[in-house]
């Protein structure tokens, strides 16, 4: 895990969020607010933890897409008053007690906290199998420039506010809210073996999505709907959907 830690400060600060992000600033009341930033055609560019801090705000992001998201916020600043910096911050994740001054990570409660300061990392706790378990995506793993946000669970995850008013990319995501249901999107599925992350996954000959990220006997992936089963494959690797809850 690489993040890298922005501030974002300046009086106009909340409002030039809230103009942009899928979520609601406002929620920084309650803590992180886990959110994205996209295209005006509605597909993902970034996804984010903003994080709550006296006089500013703070951005966790993953240090692949820092560079172009910062760039993106800059043109988007135009005369508003906005400063944006890197800070040299790192991030710590854990699943045990929520030491002081950390946040409980907002997108579902088995993935524990966050904290912020000059040094970071990880607990030992397996996140993958967590992601995998309560079908979490990662930034350019299961989130790429083709995603649509919904498909990714966006709503599921605390990553979306449909109250807020307009963000660039709202359009889009109102219309595929108000569908009956979505035809494609990430699930969990049961997986029989290992194949590389973003093996093309077929049942009778038909594609019918694509594997990521696995860990012991399911994995996540991206899949329609209507032609996924019981039995598939995603390379030599067996693969079956829906899987229970417990499973």
């Amino acid at each position: 895990m690489t993040r890298s830690i922005y501030r974002i400060s300046g009086a106009d600060r909340l409002s030039f969020l809230q103009g942009l992000i899928t979520n609601d600033i406002a929620r920084l009341d309650q803590g992180l607010v886990y959110a994205a930033v996209l295209t005006p055609q509605g597909k993902y560019l970034a996804d984010f933890f903003l994080v709550p801090e006296e006089e500013a705000v703070l951005l966790d992001v993953d240090a692949s897409i820092a560079a172009g998201l910062a760039q993106r916020l800059n043109m988007y600043k135009l005369r508003a008053d906005v400063a944006i910096e890197e800070t040299g911050l790192q991030v710590t994740r854990g699943t045990g007690d929520m030491p002081k001054g950390a946040f409980a990570d907002p997108r579902h409660d088995a993935m524990g906290w966050r904290s912020y300061g000059e040094s970071g990392g990880d607990d030992g706790t397996d996140f993958d199998a967590i992601r995998v378990a309560h079908c979490i995506p990662e930034t350019s793993v299961e989130l790429t420039p083709d995603t649509y946000i919904l498909e990714a669970g966006f709503e599921r995850l605390n990553g979306v506010d449909f109250r807020k008013g307009c963000y660039v990319g709202q359009e889009v995501t109102a219309r595929m809210k108000h569908k009956t249901e979505l035809r494609k999107g990430l699930a969990r599925v049961g997986v029989s073996g290992e194949a590389p992350v973003g093996t093309e996954i077929k049942a009778n000959g038909k594609a019918v999505g694509t594997i990521f990220t696995q860990s012991g006997t399911h994995g996540i992936a991206y899949l329609r709907f209507d032609r996924a089963t019981e039995s598939m494959q995603a390379g030599d690797t067996k693969v079956s959907y829906p899987v229970s809850t417990a499973g």
